[in-house]
């Protein structure tokens, strides 16, 4: 075959993967399931999970509390590993991976938000958000750190350590840290769960209008039926299994 046309083909057939890998699911979970020996036992947390989640989707977890949402949220995000079954994440199997393989795809791919904001007590809020930046290697983190928080209505309080923030403003820094890395997918865990609710409120008016403003896929843990009907689906978990929609 002649030079040109190799090249032409070895164009083509990576043309034709990056356009699968865009139209693939970007969270494809797989009968998974997650059990913690006991003394003389075991306890299941998930049984048999299966489910996708296509690009830019808005997706719920739900259930009652002790019902595996939180671990089901850490095994899709490579926190965790499970006892069997695979999750595909942007194509990637998480559990092919060693935990500095996986630490780079959550690194590449992944914010979260936490309930208990879970910032740096000993860096400022802007350092807060440029960590995530200055650990993949960016060479200017100041820069689309001070835009975000400036974003978030932080603007005056970049030097301001979480010690001398609200609950409100410390969520606005984790939202800021979460989305200036441009993830493809966004975990938030009950986001509001340590916030009043006009607070809550506004920080999660704040999530959806960025998540909608940077496209981002998002998978939200929650007990709270009112804010999971703001996704376009949800996950009912019981007693770590999927119930049917």
């Amino acid at each position: 075959m002649p030079i040109a046309d190799a090249i032409a083909t070895t164009v083509s057939v990576k043309h034709e993967r990056d356009e699968s890998a865009l139209h693939a699911p970007v969270l494809h979970v797989s009968n998974l399931g997650k059990r913690v020996p006991l003394p003389g036992s075991e306890l299941t947390i998930l049984d048999g999970v299966s489910f996708a989640i296509e690009r830019g989707d808005s997706v719920a977890i739900v259930g009652a509390s002790g019902s595996g949402k939180s671990t089901l949220l850490s095994l899709m995000a490579g926190l965790d590993t499970p006892s069997e079954g695979t999750v595909l994440l942007d194509g990637e199997s998480l559990s092919a991976l060693d935990e500095d393989g996986r630490a780079r795809v959550r690194g590449e791919k992944v914010g979260f938000v936490f309930q208990s904001f879970q910032l740096l007590p000993s860096l400022t809020a802007l350092e807060n958000v440029m960590l995530p930046l200055e650990l993949r290697g960016d060479g200017d983190a100041e820069t689309p750190a001070c835009a975000i928080l400036e974003n978030v209505g932080l603007g005056e309080r970049l030097g301001h350590y979480p010690r001398q923030l609200s609950g409100g403003e410390q969520q606005r820094v984790a939202l800021a840290r979460a989305f200036v890395t441009k993830p493809s997918v966004l975990f938030a865990d009950e986001p509001t769960g340590n916030l009043d609710t006009n607070t809550g409120q506004a920080i999660i008016e704040l999530l959806f209008a960025m998540n909608a403003d940077a496209g981002t896929t998002l998978v939200l843990v929650t007990h709270d039926e009112h804010l999971a009907v703001r996704c376009g689906r949800m996950l009912r978990l019981d007693s770590g299994r999927l119930m049917a929609s």
